[in-house]
């Protein structure tokens, strides 16, 4: 009887301990999604001195003197810090789809990418647990093979998928969250289609 009770003890003690260790990973765990149409513009710069502005919901997708910008206005809903770890392109083939559904599905075809196929930051890039910031980055290299697709793209207003990894403020609960842009009403307009989660089970 002795053992019986030693053995349901320590059962009782190490599902307490996981469900500790679990609420914590949630109390740290960032979810980005887009910004709200009626959150504040954010005018930024890239090293040499180019700088956008995005609106609330948008994203800006630029090119000047051969080099491609890109930048997302976002939001984290979740309840960690999201530190950026690297980003991904997509050209959507084709011309604009003509529904919002026909376009949410065009980037959700997309297969998620392998961690090594993730383009690197050049300098870190946060936001706060219930607040809105920015992901940018740019593509300089005439010879990257993203670079014509991109300044023909940025021309001609195609539709884009953009992925971003990003972890907790520790490196841990990597993430891939995919973003489809598209340009309407002259602007460009983000939506956050789809999310992974690396290191746990997906949300769906």
């Amino acid at each position: 009887m002795l053992a019986s009770a030693t053995y349901a003890s320590v059962r009782s003690a190490n599902r307490s301990a996981r469900l500790a260790e679990l609420t914590l990973q949630e109390r740290r765990r960032p979810v980005l999604v887009q910004s709200n149409d009626d959150d504040r513009a954010q005018t930024i710069g890239f090293v040499d001195r180019y700088r956008v502005n995005i609106p609330g919901g948008g994203a800006a997708v630029e090119a000047a003197s051969d080099v491609v910008y890109l930048a997302l206005s976002l939001r984290n809903v979740g309840a960690g810090i999201a530190v950026m770890q690297g980003w991904l392109v997509h050209s959507v083939a084709g011309s604009e789809p003509q529904s919002e559904q026909a376009w949410r599905d065009s980037v959700k075809d997309i297969d998620a990418p392998g961690v090594d196929e993730f383009r690197p930051l050049t300098r870190d890039q946060y936001i706060a647990s219930g607040d809105i910031g920015i992901w940018q980055g740019a593509i300089r290299d005439p010879a990257d093979p993203m670079h014509a697709p991109l300044m023909a793209g940025t021309t001609e207003r195609r539709p884009l998928s953009i992925d971003l990894l990003y972890t907790d403020q520790v490196g841990g609960q990597r993430t891939i969250s995919r973003f489809g842009l598209r340009f309407e009403d002259d602007v460009w307009r983000t939506v956050a289609a789809r999310h992974w989660y690396l290191d746990a089970p997906s949300p769906r």
